[in-house]
């Protein structure tokens, strides 16, 4: 299990530990299992403790893309994509960005990997493990164009708001790990966890807001990109009345 050890700051309930996931059981389908041993080969990478080689990884993404330089296409680090949907998705809509995706849920895992397969996507591959220590070992620092963390838990009840992903130790892990100029995109249904990981954002030095200050309307949270699709779970919650809020920040 992955863990962020850092003291709490005096009158911050924030727990000695920090999991990036609660593993769930899941069944995995017969398409699913397929997808395991026909494509997982290939699209899944295996954790390791030291740092990724993304030419090796995308090499063929890239002969893909027509481009001769190995070294070419961004690199955008999406934590927790449940089943893949809106992976699926944003992969397709930006073949030049290679996409490395982290996921503990078999069945997603499974389901993203038939999607692959279904629309002939290339520049997605998939760590099956907890992000954490994927940060903390595979990427080394300056080396992700962007991240990508949508609708994380959001641990509800406010005994259990400690265990939400988004506290400042991750949040610094990550910002660390940007380009200066990449970007940070969160986005969730759940406003109290919205105003938490504005402010969790807002007090990161290397990271600044990049909502419209002439738009104090919007109290801080950005316009919903372009590319982030809206997918099966987010509209069940606009029929129910939910707001959605998508906060992205830059590396400075």
């Amino acid at each position: 299990m992955p863990r962020i050890r850092r003291s709490a700051p005096e009158g911050v309930a924030y727990p000695k530990e920090i999991k990036s996931f609660v593993r769930r059981a899941g069944r995995i389908t017969t398409g699913q299992s397929k997808a395991f041993e026909d494509i997982g080969p290939h699209f899944l990478l295996p954790y390791q403790t030291h740092a990724i080689d993304f030419v090796a990884a995308y090499a063929d993404a890239t002969r893909v893309r027509g481009q001769n330089d190995l070294n070419s296409g961004s690199v955008i680090l999406e934590i927790g994509f449940g089943m893949g949907e809106a992976t699926a998705h944003i992969a397709a809509l930006m073949p030049e960005k290679n996409f490395l995706c982290c996921e503990v849920h078999e069945p997603g895992v499974g389901a993203l990997l038939k999607r692959i397969g279904e629309q002939g996507l290339r520049n997605i591959r998939i760590v099956a493990h907890d992000a954490v220590e994927v940060i903390d070992h595979m990427l080394p620092l300056q080396s992700l164009d962007g991240v990508h963390i949508f609708f994380p838990d959001p641990w509800h009840k406010k005994k259990h708001n400690k265990r939400r992903l988004i506290q400042s130790p991750l949040i610094a892990k990550l910002a660390a790990r940007l380009k200066v100029g990449g970007y940070l995109h969160c986005a969730t249904d759940w406003q109290p966890y919205a105003e938490q990981i504005l402010e969790v954002l807002s007090h990161e030095p290397l990271l600044k807001n990049t909502a419209p200050p002439a738009a104090p309307e919007r109290a801080g949270y950005a316009p919903k990109p372009h590319y982030r699709p809206l997918t099966k779970f987010e509209n069940r919650g606009i029929k129910l009345g939910h707001g959605v809020w998508d906060l992205v920040f830059e590396r400075v």
